[in-house]
């Protein structure tokens, strides 16, 4: 069985104490995994800073071109790097392959963005006494970023923390989370292999309240970007001082149908966004809310394309759905089923275990006060509720402590502005799933689903600051 070592200022460093690494599916361990001390966060820190420098004198073409580089050598492993999704997350193989793709892309979208990063020129003499006075701004790195990293996107998240931060020209201290740091590792190789300079990237895996409060806290550090849940993402807000802090917090995202949708054409579609990964997506399909006169319809062709999906080892091509993360996720989720169905709800399919995973659930008349509902389930279990009209469905969509993204499919344009208007949610897909995402593009929520937001320009934003310059013409 594998070793694995700290990444830290460039080397490979053994650690004090090892964990093993088992698989959410079938429970064989994979890898030993290092431990780090506080002293061994303190080093990985120590190498961040003194390299800080050097990453934000090093030009835009050089950062693009190490990006563009470990996105080369990704597509050539992509093969070993989706198997070792599969294996350390029980993804589904087809969807592992598909998170490498798109790890390839937001790698090569980091490396154009960083040959765009720029200012602009603000024109003082609008005002009186800005006469004969020139301005501009730049953008500078901020220094160094402290990037946590969760377990179900493990090689694009750890993408959409490092492409931006490097890009930008700072220096990264990366805690993956403690199932999938395998990825994190792997990815380490890759920028050692494509020239990143030592201590720029700085990898260490272990307890969050060794790792995650020392980076938090750490005046170092400048900006702490995270992926998790709202209560540990609370946590790092209250004690991060000044820092910058992105957080993407997750949600119980929401589509509504309307009553003139065509149901087969979206069906499938509904079903991929509520079941992909195990449902263990910030933003999968967890309530559906249809108009009353296509409820049944619905339903029931939903719950037969559910009835389809293939369960199973996460290593076959065929398998839809596998393993949750862990056996405690398996055993919180049905005592969240247990508790709908003795509130009244429903559960037309699906409800029960087979080993470690869950098999998917459809719940049906569930309230809006049940965990199912107001609660991010991560898990393959989706709620499909009635809705008299457009507006009581935005009500029930808005009726939640999250906001990241939610969906409507309508054919009335009059529908879909009033759904913008009123959604309070970071993202509104008009005729899509709220699962939709592409990697460029501007991704974050509100309330309880986070601040700050993801894609490559965006987080670049996030991760520098604005420096303004005046030359006055008048001496």
């Amino acid at each position: 069985m594998e070793k694995k070592k700290l990444y830290i200022n460039g080397e490979w460093v053994e650690a004090t104490s090892y964990t093993t690494l088992t698989s959410p599916y079938s429970g064989e361990p994979l890898a030993e995994i290092p431990v780090a001390t506080e002293s061994d966060v303190e080093q990985a820190i120590e190498a961040a800073y003194q390299a800080r420098n050097m990453m934000a004198k090093m030009p835009a073409h050089k950062r693009a071109a190490i990006l563009e580089k470990v996105a080369e050598i990704l597509q050539e492993r992509a093969e070993e790097a989706a198997q070792m999704i599969a294996l350390e997350a029980a993804k589904p193989i087809t969807t592992a392959k598909a998170e490498v793709g798109r790890t390839i892309q937001t790698y090569k979208f980091a490396a154009e963005e960083a040959k765009r990063i720029h200012g602009e020129t603000i024109p003082l003499d609008a005002a009186p006494g800005g006469e004969n006075r020139v301005a501009f701004t730049v953008r500078e790195p901020i220094g160094v970023i402290g990037a946590i990293t969760p377990f179900n996107f493990p090689m694009n998240l750890v993408a959409h923390k490092l492409g931006p931060a490097i890009a930008a020209g700072n220096t990264i201290v990366l805690k993956p989370a403690s199932q999938t740091p395998l990825s994190a590792y792997f990815i380490a190789e890759l920028f050692e292999q494509a020239g990143l300079p030592k201590g720029a990237l700085n990898v260490v895996t272990g307890s969050g309240k060794t790792v995650g409060d020392k980076l938090v806290t750490d005046e170092r550090i400048s900006m702490i970007t995270f992926t998790g849940s709202p209560a540990v993402g609370i946590g790092i807000r209250n004690k991060a001082g000044l820092k910058k802090v992105t957080l993407e917090l997750g949600s119980n995202s929401a589509v509504i149908v309307d009553e003139d949708v065509d149901i087969d054409s979206i069906i499938q579609r509904c079903v991929v966004g509520a079941f992909s990964f195990q449902g263990q997506v910030c933003i999968s399909l967890q309530r559906i809310y249809v108009h009353e006169k296509r409820y049944e319809e619905f339903v029931e062709k939903f719950i037969a394309a559910t009835k389809q999906l293939n369960v199973g080892d996460p290593l076959d091509p065929k398998t839809d759905v596998s393993a949750l993360i862990t056996p405690n996720d398996v055993e919180r989720s049905l005592q969240w089923i247990e508790e709908a169905k003795q509130g009244g709800a429903t559960v037309a399919v699906g409800g029960e275990r087979k080993g470690n995973i869950l098999l998917p659930t459809v719940i049906l008349h569930a309230r809006p006060d049940m965990k199912v509902s107001c609660q991010e389930v991560f898990a393959p279990i989706v709620l499909i509720n009635k809705a008299t009209s457009i507006d009581e469905a935005i009500e029930l969509v808005n009726d939640s402590r999250y906001g990241l993204q939610a969906g409507i499919y309508t054919n009335n344009i009059h529908v879909a502005w009033e759904a913008v208007e009123k959604l309070q949610v970071g993202g509104v897909l008009i005729n899509d799933i709220p699962t939709f995402r592409v990697d460029h593009m501007p991704y974050g929520g509100v309330k309880e689903s986070g601040t700050g937001r993801e894609g490559l320009r965006y987080a670049i934003e996030e991760m520098t600051e604005l420096k303004l310059v005046i030359f006055n013409r008048n001496q």
